[in-house]
């Protein structure tokens, strides 16, 4: 059982993870750049090379605990014309564009219709919740998470200080929703089974 499961996650999950992370941080990093933004670029991250947004110990922690990180792409706020509008369309970038594959998956799938037990079919499930859970993860109103910079730019300018302030508490947050305190789990795994489900469901993945 452990060599099945680890077989599967070394074919079908590591490079999910690669491709769906690299396309998300890319994501990000051309949308700053069309805003006027060109620190992405400079640091040579306007690029779909899975090394460039390698992080070695997210990468490391990915294959051995099965949860990592990719290395943020750096944004200079103070080259967008409008800053808070700026960053957030930055930030939404990036889970738009794992939505977006997730859903040319869906329409693949609906098409040729393989078997989901089959090589191809395991890959297209796993690559369509990988891309998924990416960008519901990353719409959470966590900092440093991208929800919550879409949610700074909406929020009246008084209630931005205090959203901003909470950028001190990022690893506490973090841990909070990725602890498992529900009696189904955590309140992250909660909430992305539900909507991951129900997301698939709707792509005819079920």
């Amino acid at each position: 059982m452990f060599l099945t499961d680890t077989l599967y996650w070394i074919i079908f999950a590591i490079p999910s993870i690669l491709i769906a992370s690299t396309i998300h941080e890319y994501a990000h990093g051309l949308a700053a750049f069309k805003m006027g933004d060109p620190t992405a670029k400079a640091a040579g991250r306007l690029t779909l090379n899975p090394i460039a947004h390698i992080d070695p110990l997210g990468a490391l922690c990915m294959i051995i605990f099965r949860f990592g990180w990719s290395k943020p792409v750096p944004i200079n706020e103070n080259n967008f014309d409008k800053r808070e509008l700026g960053t957030a369309m930055t930030a939404l970038a990036g889970p738009i564009s794992n939505l977006l594959l997730a859903s040319l998956l869906g329409i693949i799938n609906l098409i040729f219709q393989p078997n989901l037990n089959s090589i191809l079919g395991n890959f297209i499930v796993t690559f369509t919740v990988i891309n998924l859970a990416l960008a519901f993860f990353n719409l959470l109103p966590i900092p440093p998470l991208d929800g919550h910079k879409i949610i700074r730019a909406i929020l009246p300018r008084k209630a931005r200080y205090q959203w901003e302030r909470l950028e001190k508490f990022s690893i506490l947050l973090l841990i909070l929703i990725i602890f498992p305190i529900l009696p189904s789990g955590s309140i992250a795994g909660t909430y992305m089974s539900t909507v991951i489900t129900k997301t698939l469901d709707l792509l005819g993945f079920f």
